[in-house]
């Protein structure tokens, strides 16, 4: 059963951490591409703790909106000290692999590139390498502090880039801008 699933049979995050605990199959969606894990609990394991009093006192239990604060504020941390290390590259090749990265996409167009969309195509790809550090956000769903930790992790991730390809600050502070 994934978290979802849980989810729809009234679980909350902490009660599936403190009840269940590791997820018995851990590994990649094989439906769709995802940075985060597929977590699943066998569904034998799942009834025997919802016929627990445990389970019935965590439905109603006022400590779950602590531990979810308490969450938040542990993945707000992480993001703050994550050190982002931005694979540095030599501009022809940056420029072929973010032609090569959005043709991958399916986007296809005219011959002639812009600087500006050539900058906008970069920092994509960019993002896209970047991609490992949202399982950062792996504890927040579902969660109202996800969208402050998305934002976080998205200025953080665009600061990056700015820092180690300054011709292409101006895009990442358009994007920053834009997806506030």
């Amino acid at each position: 059963m994934s978290l979802a699933g849980l989810r729809g049979r009234g679980w909350s995050d902490a009660m599936v951490s403190e009840l269940l605990g590791q997820a018995d199959v851990q590994g990649r969606d094989p439906r769709r591409w995802s940075p985060a894990p597929v977590r699943l609990y066998l569904l034998a394991r799942v009834e025997a703790v919802e016929r627990t009093p445990e389970f019935t006192a965590g439905r109603t239990s006022a400590a779950t909106g602590v531990a979810a604060e308490r969450r938040r504020r542990a993945v707000l941390a992480a993001i703050r000290a994550e050190p982002i290390e931005v694979p540095r590259l030599p501009a022809p090749e940056l420029e072929r692999r973010a032609v090569r990265h959005r043709h991958l996409l399916g986007a296809r167009g005219p011959g002639g590139i812009t600087a500006a969309a050539m900058a906008r195509w970069q920092v994509g790809y960019l993002r896209h390498a970047l991609s490992r550090y949202e399982s950062l956000l792996d504890d927040l769903y579902g969660d109202t502090g996800r969208a402050e930790a998305e934002r976080l992790l998205r200025r953080r991730l665009y600061e990056a880039i700015a820092a180690a390809y300054p011709a292409l600050a101006p895009e990442c502070r358009r994007r920053m801008e834009v997806e506030r």
